[in-house]
């Protein structure tokens, strides 16, 4: 289970590096709808202009934050394990179970 330490001395870091870690997927979701758009021909190659400055700017400011506060490594971390759960959670509905077997139910505990 993936876990954040948001109590005690660490408590702002670990807050720090959940927010930080759900803005860059935020921001990737974003990419990938920016990239749908100017791919289908959505967008004036002005606004392509315009949306690649802001991504870029975004990221220098995440980048930044991140150094700033020391939390490279820690948002690394939390994005590798998420990436393993979000593959988990597809692969699981791409694949139908297989005849005799039963998905067990996640405990929340």
């Amino acid at each position: 289970m993936t876990q954040i330490d948001i109590d005690g001395e660490n408590a702002r870091d670990g807050l720090m590096t959940l927010v930080i870690t759900i803005v860059e997927l935020l921001i990737e979701a974003m990419e990938r709808e920016a990239i749908r758009r100017m791919e289908s021909g959505d967008l004036t190659d002005e606004e392509v202009e315009r949306v690649g400055a802001q991504f870029a700017a975004l990221d220098a400011e995440i980048t930044a934050i991140k150094e700033e506060e020391g939390i490279e490594e820690s948002v690394g971390q939390l994005r590798n394990r998420l990436d393993g759960l979000v593959a988990d959670a597809v692969r699981s509905v791409e694949e139908p179970p297989q005849q005799g077997t039963t998905h067990e139910p996640i405990d929340n505990d």
